[in-house]
């Protein structure tokens, strides 16, 4: 075979392997989730799948911080896995676990990707958040809090406390016997430091703070959630002080229980469960009120308080007075 021959066979070969590089793609970036449907505060994964030439160095440009949308959070991002497909390719898979709190459908926009000059894109992703439906009159509990371990009382003390107890012990008796001798045995009374306020009825503090609330404009800005947290709370400590009701630690299915079977609050109770009802819509359901709603709320507020007000005592008017008897 001649020389000729040879060189263009070697040619033919090395044209062949540059035109089937060239057709296949140098880079190609593609995302999916293993779940488009998830309810409001849930998780599901995002996958990002990138083939490219062994050795390339690229980077994303975009949705690289904690969040993908204003709605989409990224909680964490797993460690990147890396295969070898043949051919001088390789396949790079990215796990982005996120997280939504607010119902509703959203477009997560491609990621782009850049590979020395070139740039690519991968496909955009649709995720719908399913809002939780909540009973405004069920009992709603809270997250679970954290589990401490069992813990003795000097486990919080410092050591030099807990070394030299005694000595602590010694200057606090001493400290009141000095208080019992000025106090008692001197025979003068201790002046208090800071002098005691004179009480507020509930009907005039719960007016108060309702006016206070009431010039604050809270909803006029757009914080209704705030405006019915304090709300509820100026009726809370107004229900405690005035009936004796612990309604701070109570649920609303429970104050209305307790309304309900008190003769003095058994008249207002529709009034209150109007206030509780748009209450918890607002802080748990998210609902946005309108300002009617908002001024109806404190209306109905103001109208509860004035309800169950003390009645103050009358004399009553003897129509027949007797002669006053005189010796």
């Amino acid at each position: 075979m001649s020389k000729s021959i040879i060189i263009s066979l070697i040619i033919a070969i090395a044209g062949l392997a540059v035109s089937d590089r060239a057709a296949a793609a140098p880079v190609s970036v593609k995302a999916s989730l293993d779940s488009a449907y998830i309810l409001m505060g849930k998780q599901t994964v995002l996958n990002l799948e990138i083939v490219q030439d062994r050795g390339t160095q690229g980077a994303f440009i975009n949705n690289s911080g904690d969040t993908l949308t204003r709605e989409v959070e990224v909680i964490r991002a797993v460690k990147p896995d890396t295969t070898d497909l043949g051919n001088n390719r390789e396949e790079i898979k990215r796990e982005l676990v996120i997280q939504s709190f607010d119902s509703g459908l959203y477009t997560i926009p491609p990621f782009v990707y850049v590979a020395g000059k070139d740039t690519f894109t991968s496909n955009a992703l649709a995720l719908k958040v399913i809002p939780v439906p909540v009973d405004s009159m069920a009992t709603i509990h809270d997250y679970a809090g954290v589990v401490k371990p069992n813990t003795r009382i000097w486990d919080y003390l410092p050591d030099f406390i807990v070394d030299y107890w005694w000595i602590f012990i010694i200057v606090l008796l001493c400290a009141a016997g000095i208080f019992v001798w000025m106090r008692y045995i001197k025979g003068k009374k201790a002046i208090p430091l800071v002098p005691k306020k004179k009480p507020v009825p509930p009907y005039e503090l719960a007016m108060q703070q309702l006016n206070r609330l009431k010039s604050e404009k809270l909803c006029e800005n757009g914080h209704e959630k705030e405006y019915y947290t304090r709300l509820t709370e100026i009726l809370r400590i107004y229900l405690d002080k005035r009936f004796g009701i612990n309604a701070m630690e109570m649920t609303s299915t429970q104050i209305m229980h307790h309304l309900q079977s008190n003769d003095d609050t058994r008249t207002s109770a529709p009034v209150m469960k109007q206030i509780l009802e748009m209450a918890d819509f607002v802080k748990f359901a998210k609902v946005r009120p309108l300002p009617d709603d908002n001024q109806k709320a404190f209306n109905n507020a103001v109208t509860f308080v004035e309800n169950t007000k003390p009645v103050e005592p009358t004399e009553a008017v003897n129509d027949n007075p007797q002669p006053k008897v005189t010796e």
